[in-house]
């Protein structure tokens, strides 16, 4: 006999035929990740204050030491100050990132030079000269500041960098995520396996191509080395594409939302993009440079500001990731395989 519509049984009925158990699952999973968005953007992004950050101090030998202790000894840590033995090293030091910053103190003067480098990123420069200023003006000192690695014309604040390895991170992942839509989220086997991560790594080197291109000569946002940016889109591509492929063998499509919480949900806000690592909270900066978005956002930085050095550690980071992505995607295939033969014997 039908249910009316007004009949109570009737409408949760409905209600279990058209929200399953399982789909009701997933939105309560939904709420999960967006509040966790929430928190980890405006958590990192919500008071940025300098900590630590490596500040080079090059002064008379007879004064260096004491103007050291008095730097590293400001309210809340804002320097991490270091001797250097000239300027010629303390700029050499920026340029290799060993320093995001010097204090050039004039003996014969009460002016004193602060080198900072907008490549870094324009708030990390900007902070860092408000926190010596006020060092400065304690003493009686004034100060002028030089930028000895600028940010390109089109590159406002500094920002190109991160927005570049953020739409990488975005393709790596939805790649990854229609090839798991279209033939189911776990491959049946190693050969299925295979042919998505090789169709990952065309993609990856394609896309890699083009967004360094769009960056570099289309739109004149970020100098540096053409081929540099490619191979490093390539590799935030496949890395990214890998851990979700895996994520996805391992937990099916619930595993798509794994990724987001890993790249978008933690990864952007610590990647040190719109503020640089000593800018953030200690748990942003932390974790940021041991995710794809903030290795591929300093490598990106490096490559295009700083000749590129500092890489060894941030391209680890992100061999790392397509590594272990690679492998763990490759694994739960070939014991999915193994199971299906099992049963199939049996």
């Amino acid at each position: 006999m039908a249910h009316s519509p007004r009949d109570g049984t009737g409408f949760l009925q409905e209600v279990r035929d058209g929200v399953t158990g399982r789909a009701a699952l997933l939105v309560t999973g939904v709420l999960v990740l967006q509040l966790a968005f929430i928190a980890s953007y405006i958590g990192a992004f919500h008071s940025p204050k300098p900590r630590d950050v490596p500040l080079g101090v090059v002064a008379p030998r007879e004064i260096a030491g004491q103007l050291v202790d008095q730097l590293a000894a400001l309210p809340g840590d804002p320097l991490d100050p270091r001797a250097v033995g000239d300027e010629a090293a303390a700029l050499r030091r920026i340029h290799e990132r060993d320093l995001d910053a010097a204090l050039i103190v004039d003996a014969r003067g009460t002016t004193d030079t602060l080198l900072v480098a907008g490549g870094s990123g324009a708030s990390l420069a900007q902070a860092t000269e408000a926190v010596v200023a006020r060092a400065e003006r304690a003493q009686q000192r004034t100060l002028k500041t030089i930028d000895v690695v600028p940010a390109a014309a089109g590159d406002s604040r500094g920002l190109s960098s991160f927005y570049l390895v953020v739409g990488w991170c975005v393709g790596g992942y939805l790649c990854a995520a229609i090839l798991a839509i279209s033939a189911g989220a776990r491959p049946a086997n190693t050969h299925r396996a295979l042919i998505r991560l090789a169709a990952l790594a065309l993609y990856a080197v394609g896309s890699g191509l083009l967004g360094a291109v769009v960056a570099g000569p289309v739109l004149g946002a970020l100098p540096g080395s053409i081929a540099g940016l490619w191979g490093l889109g390539a590799l935030v591509v496949f890395a990214v594409g890998a851990l979700t492929l895996a994520l996805q063998g391992l937990a099916g499509v619930v595993g798509i939302g794994l990724a987001i919480a890993i790249v978008v949900v933690l990864g952007n806000p610590s990647a040190g993009g719109a503020y640089p690592y000593p800018l953030l909270p200690p748990f942003w900066g932390t974790i940021g440079p041991f995710l794809p978005p903030g290795a591929g956002t300093w490598s990106a930085r490096s490559l295009a500001y700083f000749r590129g050095n500092a890489l060894t550690c941030p391209l680890l980071v992100l061999s790392a990731w397509a590594t272990a992505g690679t492998a763990a995607t490759l694994a739960s295939a070939a014991l999915r395989g193994r199971k299906g033969q099992t049963e199939r014997s049996v």
